[in-house]
């Protein structure tokens, strides 16, 4: 007997490793949900539709920043932006913090990177770095898949495609001609802007095939069945109203989990989930701890199907102040219900500035709107243009363009998310406008980091 206790014991490390799962992470860049295929968009995803079949999408998925360098931050620290210090674009966390990697690399994780960074310091994301032409390489993948079949050595794998942000130069546009396509409301329609949009659906195409490859490969190995895929869409496209907005458009992202015998199959959640909430779910999901400091919430009881709902409010954060084309300051937060939006604007006098409102096709809908185009004065004005406060009602305004502030019918629903947000703020250390004003400081060779927060006390309610 005593000889199979010691061989017993001698497998209990190995049998423990078999039985955390991997993680694959799959990301695109500047990607709007809504024109992917898999969710009603005009973007053929043929391989996320067979994806979702086999899985779960999430319908009410959310980022905090719709931005690449926060987002990425965000999502890989388990932190909100001003709290991590990475909240303005081309930006980089406080030395303290710690990112999925430290985590999962003391549970016995390797853990890996490949394609599109975007992230800083390095100390901060110690990943295996890798990629092709800014994307995911697959052989790199490949060999993670052999490394992990042949030690037992369960892997994180992320994997961040560069497209579909421009130049869209990759995919087949012919297969979406200009004149044909569907434009949403928030574009005028001009030929450039159909030309812009027929590449960009292509490349959403391009990007797709990428998600093919890469799970095509996991299908391959034997791993399959014992990993947990999530694909991410980030945040919305660069056409205005989109990227670099609080709109749902520019927070709102496609999330499509897999996870064989864990997950169900051809599932729907309309539960409201982060980006900030991934860490903790894959932490979760492979036994570890979540460390108090972060902000996220584990939504892997959403993805086992023991839960409907997760959270009551999700929240969000523009900053120009440091990015291409941006305006001096025009800071933006957000926070969102089930149903309802509410942005503030810290400064509405000024003028909204990015690079969409310095590219040609704007520039046409500026030519159009002085002409008379009725549709181009209106777009070209709200984007540049900005209340102090907006409202909207995102079941029968989804694109977010009629402001229901005003509407003292919903005053009581105002007031609250009012609160939600002061809440939300006062909690991430965010002063609004001063904390704008310091953007800078939050870009490389500006560090001035403060001290890591200190500890909750235990007995407090969490904030949804």
């Amino acid at each position: 007997m005593k000889p199979l206790l010691l061989v017993l014991f001698a497998l209990c490390p190995l049998l423990a490793a078999l039985a955390q799962p991997n993680l694959l992470l799959i990301i695109a860049d500047d990607c709007t949900y809504r024109d992917l295929e898999v969710y009603g968009g005009q973007a053929k995803t043929p391989h996320l539709n067979k994806l979702a079949g086999e899985g779960m999408k999430f319908m009410r998925c959310f980022q905090a920043a719709p931005m690449c360098s926060p987002t990425r931050h965000c999502l890989y620290t388990g932190l909100y932006p001003v709290k991590s210090g990475a909240y303005p674009n081309h930006t980089m966390a406080y030395e303290w913090v710690k990112s999925i990697a430290h985590h999962l690399q003391g549970a016995g994780y390797t853990t890996h990177l490949s394609g599109k960074t975007h992230i800083n310091p390095k100390s901060v994301f110690p990943f295996e770095y890798s990629g092709k032409d800014n994307n995911p390489d697959p052989a790199v993948f490949a060999q993670v898949l052999k490394s992990s079949s042949e030690t037992s050595k369960p892997f994180l794998f992320i994997a961040t495609s560069n497209e579909p942000h421009t130049p869209w130069n990759k995919g087949d546009p012919s297969a979406y001609p200009p004149a044909s396509l569907k434009l949403p409301p928030v574009l005028v329609d001009s030929p450039d802007t159909r030309e812009g949009f027929s590449k960009y659906l292509a490349e959403i195409t391009y990007f797709d095939s990428q998600v093919g490859e890469l799970v095509g490969l996991l299908d391959q190995s034997s791993q399959r069945d014992n990993t947990l895929v999530i694909v991410l869409s980030e945040q919305g496209n660069s056409f205005p109203f989109a990227k670099w907005t609080c709109y749902d458009a520019g927070l709102q992202s496609a999330c499509i989990a897999r996870w064989p015998g864990k997950v169900k199959l051809a599932s729907l959640s309309d539960a409201l989930v982060e980006y900030v909430d991934v860490t903790p779910t894959f932490l979760d999901a492979a036994g570890v701890t979540r460390p108090d400091v972060l902000d996220g919430r584990s939504f892997l009881p959403v993805l086992k199907g023991e839960a409907a709902t997760h959270k009551t409010h999700v929240f969000g954060l523009q900053t120009t102040r440091g990015i291409h084309g941006g305006s001096d300051h025009f800071g933006i937060r957000s926070v969102r219900s089930e149903r309802y939006r509410y942005i503030r604007n810290l400064t509405p006098e000024a003028a909204f500035q990015n690079a969409a409102t310095n590219d040609p096709t704007f520039k046409t809908w500026q030519t159009m709107a002085a002409a008379g185009d009725e549709h181009a004065k209106r777009l070209v004005h709200d984007y540049q243009h900005r209340p102090a406060e907006e409202l909207y009602d995102c079941e029968s305004d989804p694109w977010n363009r009629t402001n229901l502030i005003a509407d003292e019918k919903l005053a009581a629903t105002r007031d609250d998310l009012r609160q939600q947000l002061d809440t939300w703020m006062k909690q991430q250390g965010d002063e609004g406008q001063p904390t704008e004003l310091k953007a800078l400081e939050r870009m490389p060779r500006g560090d001035k980091s403060p001290e890591m927060p200190k500890k909750k006390k235990k007995g407090k309610k969490k904030a949804a």
